[in-house]
């Protein structure tokens, strides 16, 4: 697995947010029905397999609502759980426990279903020397916890923001003219970042290869296609598989002998996992 590893400041302003919006002003069905004073104890407990992230991110949401809630983790991210097992255990006010409850389970379910999503990717990869790569098509706001949960299921990440890598596609192909052309005033700028074409075609890739792309994103072609492209590149830059990489197709895709594969629906179109909050009676 990859590094997992999270900055306090990106689960702080994510938290912030969530909070603000799920409870505004406050809990008024906890602060109605439950007596001042009253405490509660219980587990976070998996109710299906999956690949854990986001414990810290819970443990969060219950320090910003009441730094006196006990959270106590029994498994770390990264970890590969049956249903049953105690994530973590919670114990303290019960107004308090009530009112973060559902923030704690959106971003932990969330998490993990990105972290199990990908492990079955890099399962179905493993043996090709293909690695898998995450995208963009993230969620507005929670790129850096999305792209966290990723490295926890083993995937490894592609760009974080626009400005840390430059990645040529077809739009910008079509205002430059060509492919070639995109690459030669790219590597021009000189802004120090590589430079990734998209190609569609064999004809692409042979023009962006001559323009001198540092590696070339082989969008949609199949795998016939792929391994033409492989036999053409010849080991020079680093080849990226991208569109109709799903998870029945991904491992022939590996198998083609490119370098990576990169899958939107990791971060973007999850089975669900199932995590409840159970409280000791």
């Amino acid at each position: 697995m990859t590094d997992p590893t999270l900055s306090q400041q990106d689960m702080d302003e994510v938290v912030a947010r969530a909070l603000a919006e799920d409870v505004g002003t406050g809990d008024a069905t906890t602060r109605a029905t439950i007596h001042e004073g009253a405490r509660l104890k219980g587990t976070l407990r998996a109710r299906g397999p999956m690949v854990v992230a986001g414990i810290p991110v819970a443990e969060t949401v219950f320090r910003h609502i009441d730094p006196d809630v006990v959270f106590e983790a029994r498994v770390s991210d990264g970890d590969t759980i049956q249903a049953g097992t105690v994530m973590a255990g919670v114990e303290g006010p019960a107004e308090s426990i009530l009112t973060a409850e559902r923030t704690a389970l959106n971003l932990l379910h969330l998490l993990s279903a990105i972290a199990t999503e990908t492990r079955r990717y890099v399962d179905a990869l493993e043996g090709t020397g293909c690695t898998l790569l995450d995208t963009r098509k993230t969620l507005p706001g929670l790129r850096a916890l999305s792209k966290y949960a990723v490295r926890c299921g083993g995937g490894t990440n592609h760009r974080m923001r626009l400005d840390d890598g430059i990645l040529i596609k077809d739009n910008h192909v079509a205002v430059a003219g060509s492919v070639g052309e995109a690459v030669r005033r790219a590597k021009a700028a000189d802004t120090g970042l590589k430079v990734q074409a998209e190609c569609d075609t064999m004809a692409q890739v042979a023009d962006a290869l001559e323009a001198g792309a540092d590696s070339l994103l082989l969008d949609n072609m199949t795998n016939d296609q792929l391994r033409e492209a492989v036999a053409l590149v010849a080991g020079r830059i680093p080849l990226e598989a991208s569109g109709s990489v799903r998870l029945d197709t991904v491992r022939a895709i590996g198998e083609t002998g490119v370098d990576y594969a990169s899958v939107g629906a990791i971060t973007q179109s999850l089975p669900p996992v199932d995590i409840g909050l159970d409280f000791e009676a």
